[in-house]
C-alpha cells in the first residue's frame, strides 16, 4: 500500500494524492456499508473515537512525503519504533481505555533485540525523512486505536466507514492549506495508464477493517510486532523490485525483531503459566 500510495504521489503530489486515497477508500466502504445496510448514523461511543480518520491522514501524508527519500524497509523501519514506543505507552498507562499491559524488566533483553533490528535497517539519514516515518508510526497506533474503540462501540464497517469520511474532509483542508502548488482538485485530473496506483485507497480499506478487529484483542505492542514481520519482507520485496537487489542487511534486522519478540512472548507465556 505504502509504495501504491508512493506511486500515486509522484502523479500527482502529496496533497491530491491523499484526497485521490480517501475518495477510494470512501467508495469502497460506502458499497460495502449499504450492502450490509448498517446504521451507520446510529452514533456510538466516545466522539473522539470518531477523530481516527483525521490521525490517519497525517499518517498517510508521512508516508508519501518519505516515499523515495529513504528505503521502503527503512520507512517501515522507522514506522515500526514510532509504533514501538506509542505502543507501550498505551499498553502501561491503558490510553483510550484500553487494557494495561504492564512492561517487565525481562522484556527489555527482547526490546533491545528489536531496537538492533530496526537500526540495522535504516541506511539513508535523511532527516525529514526520519522524523515523519516515526511519526507516522505514532499516528498509526493512535489511529487504529480510535478506530477500534468506535468499531467495539458500533461495527467494524461503521468505524471503517468514519475514518475515511472524517479523513477525507481532513485531506481536502490539508490540499486547500499547502497544496496549492499541486494540481487544482477541480480541474479535471489526468489519469495514469499505471492502473494500479488508485488501488490504494481499496487496500487502506481493508488494512482498516482487519486492525478494528485485532487491535482489541491484543496489546499495542505485539500487534505492532506482528504486523510489522508482515510488512518487513514484504518491503524487501519492493525494494527488490524497485531496485533490482535484495538487501541480506535489512532480512537480518526482520529476524532480529522476531527474535525480539518471541523473547517477548516467552516472558508472557511463563507469567501466565505461573498465575494458573
Amino acid at each position: 500500500m505504502i509504495a501504491i500510495n508512493g506511486a500515486l504521489t509522484g502523479q500527482f503530489g502529496i496533497y491530491t494524492a491523499t484526497i485521490i486515497i480517501h475518495i477510494a477508500g470512501l467508495l469502497v466502504i460506502g458499497a460495502v456499508v449499504l450492502f450490509k445496510r448498517d446504521r451507520i448514523f446510529t452514533r456510538g461511543g466516545a466522539w473522539y473515537w470518531y477523530l481516527g480518520g483525521m490521525v490517519g491522514v497525517f499518517t498517510t501524508v508521512s508516508n508519501n512525503v518519505a516515499f523515495g527519500r529513504i528505503s521502503v524497509s527503512a520507512l517501515l523501519a522507522l514506522g515500526l519504533l514510532g509504533q514501538s514506543v506509542s505502543g507501550l505507552v498505551i499498553d502501561q498507562f491503558g490510553l483510550f481505555g484500553m487494557q494495561k499491559h504492564s512492561f517487565e524488566k525481562q522484556k527489555i533483553i527482547g526490546l533491545l533485540l528489536v531496537v538492533a533490528g530496526i537500526a540495522s535497517m535504516i541506511n539513508n539519514f535523511e532527516i525529514l525523512a526520519m522524523v515523519v516515518s516515526f511519526a507516522a508510526g505514532v499516528t498509526i497506533v493512535t489511529s487504529r486505536t480510535l478506530n477500534a474503540r468506535l468499531s467495539a462501540a458500533t461495527n467494524v464497517r461503521t468505524s471503517t466507514f468514519y475514518n475515511y469520511v472524517v479523513g477525507l474532509f481532513c485531506a481536502i483542508l490539508a490540499f486547500l492549506l499547502l497544496g496549492r502548488g499541486e494540481i487544482a482538485f477541480v480541474e479535471v485530473l489526468p489519469l495514469s495508464a499505471s492502473w494500479y496506483m488508485y488501488f490504494g485507497g481499496m487496500l487502506g480499506v481493508c488494512v482498516v477493517l482487519l486492525l478494528n478487529v485485532t487491535v482489541v484483542k491484543i496489546s499495542a505492542f505485539y500487534l505492532t510486532l506482528l504486523i510489522f514481520i508482515g510488512q518487513i519482507f514484504s518491503g524487501v520485496l519492493v525494494d527488490a523490485f524497485l531496485d533490482g537487489e535484495v538487501s541480506i542487511r535489512i532480512i537480518v534486522g526482520g529476524v532480529l525483531v522476531g527474535l525480539g519478540m518471541c523473547a517477548n512472548l516467552i516472558v508472557d507465556n511463563r507469567k501466565a503459566t505461573a498465575a494458573k
